[in-house]
This record gives structure tokens, C-alpha cells and sequence, in this order.
């Protein structure tokens, strides 16, 4: 498979053969992506780990190993966007290879998935998921991602909006400070007891995802249809028994 897309976005030979190694394994821990690449073991490493901190490659644990596997394709897509003034000879090619990859990426999807997004890179990864499904559904949000990457999140709701991604949204009792409601977002407010850590709930589609929100930012995914089911449960109680 044409890889050269990856190149043409900064990417170095030695990501480029990790990043295609986890692609054709599907799920691969740093024995198999040794195996297929012959990269020396630590240089595995820093490679999985610039790979992290970009969002192109997610993790999760199994029987204490970690388990690694690509993200979304789309992620180069929103990658692009963000570099659009060096890159954007490029993006039209770029746009026209991503669907290969994208069908190669649902050909090595499991039923059931967990995955762990790392970093601001991370986050936006999840969060230009969210823009594929019409309804997401929040507990516990707290502004954090507006506040945090206010440039990043002016452009990724400029482009919700154009999509009419609905947000239903219970606050955090402090987010009503400078309280702003954006388009198409409706909110109610939990009561101040329910403060604390920086930590979000939010499901889509057959998605369930922990956010934390720190000195570090974590995602934790896991696409469970019924998972998904009960946590929109759970928000439908606390909608329909909070005031505001």
C-alpha cells in the first residue's frame, strides 16, 4: 500500500514503517512490530510514542502489555487542517488516499474496542470523531477543551455547527461562571456536590469515553453498543431530574 501521503506530512521512514506495520497487523504489541519492521526495540519506542502524542496510533493494555493499533485515518485529514498553510498543495491527494486507508482500518476493527488516546493530539483525535455522529451526550463537562485549546476549539465548532452536531450537555456547577451556551448545545447544570476532578463522560454512537483532564490529558474509549445505551440511560435520569 502507498504510504507516501504520510511523508508528505513530516512523517519520518522509520514512523512511516511502524505506522504501516500496526496498519496491516490490525492490533500489534512492540514483538510483532519489531518482527515486521526490524526497528530496534527502543527506537520502537520513541517512534509508538511521537506516534501517541500525534494521535495517528492509540493503545490499550492487555495482560500488562500494551497493544497498539491506528486511529481514525481522518485524524491525517484534521492534521492537515491544521497545517493548511505549509501543507495544503498536498491536501488534495492526501484526501483522495484516505479512503484506502479508511477501509483497511474498518477491515481490522473489532466488534468491541478500547482504546487510549494520550495528550492534546489525543484529545482533538477523539473530539474530530465526535464530528461523524449527530448527538453527543455530556456529564461532568467542565468547558475544559474550550478553555484549554480555545484556537483549536474555535475551528473544530465553526465545522460541528456547519454539521448540526447536537450537544447535550450537563455542566459542571462551576462552568456557569462566564457561562456561554454555543450553537445547537443544550445544558443543564449539576449541583455543586458533584464537583471535583477534572473528568468528563461523554458517549456517541456505540461510544462510551472517560476524559481527564490534568498536568497530562487522557482519553479512555470503549465502543460498546450497550455500554453506550446504559450511559445515555444514565444521562436521561439526570436531564430529566435537574432543574436547570
Amino acid at each position: 500500500m502507498d504510504l507516501t501521503i504520510l511523508r508528505q506530512i513530516g512523517m519520518s521512514e522509520g514512523e512511516i514503517s511502524v505506522y504501516s506495520a500496526i496498519l496491516n497487523l490490525g492490533i500489534a504489541p512492540v514483538n510483532s512490530i519489531h518482527e515486521k519492521t526490524g526497528i530496534e526495540r527502543r527506537n520502537i519506542y520513541d517512534i509508538l510514542n511521537k506516534l501517541i502524542d500525534r494521535g495517528l496510533i492509540t493503545y490499550y493494555r492487555e495482560n500488562k502489555r500494551r497493544i497498539f493499533r491506528v486511529s481514525h485515518p481522518n485524524k491525517i485529514l484534521s492534521y492537515v487542517e491544521e497545517k493548511k498553510d505549509e501543507l495544503e498543495r498536498t491536501k488534495g491527494s492526501i484526501s483522495q488516499q484516505i479512503p484506502e486507508l479508511i477501509k483497511k482500518y474498518k477491515l481490522i476493527k473489532p466488534d468491541i474496542d478500547a482504546e487510549i488516546f494520550r495528550g492534546k493530539e489525543g484529545v482533538k483525535t477523539v473530539w474530530e470523531d465526535m464530528l461523524n455522529y449527530k448527538d453527543t451526550y455530556w456529564i461532568g463537562s467542565g468547558r475544559y477543551v474550550p478553555l484549554k485549546l480555545p484556537i483549536w476549539f474555535a475551528n473544530w465548532n465553526n465545522r460541528r455547527v456547519k454539521k448540526k452536531v447536537k450537544w447535550h450537555n450537563i455542566l459542571r456547577y462551576e462552568a456557569k461562571e462566564g457561562f456561554k451556551k454555543f450553537k445547537f448545545e443544550y445544558t443543564k447544570l449539576l449541583p455543586r456536590d458533584f464537583s471535583g476532578n477534572p473528568t468528563v463522560i461523554c458517549t456517541y454512537g456505540d461510544k462510551t469515553i472517560n476524559f481527564l483532564f490534568g498536568e497530562d490529558y487522557f482519553a479512555f474509549v470503549i465502543e460498546s453498543k450497550r455500554l453506550a445505551e446504559n450511559y445515555r440511560r444514565y444521562h436521561k435520569y439526570l436531564w430529566d431530574n435537574l432543574c436547570t
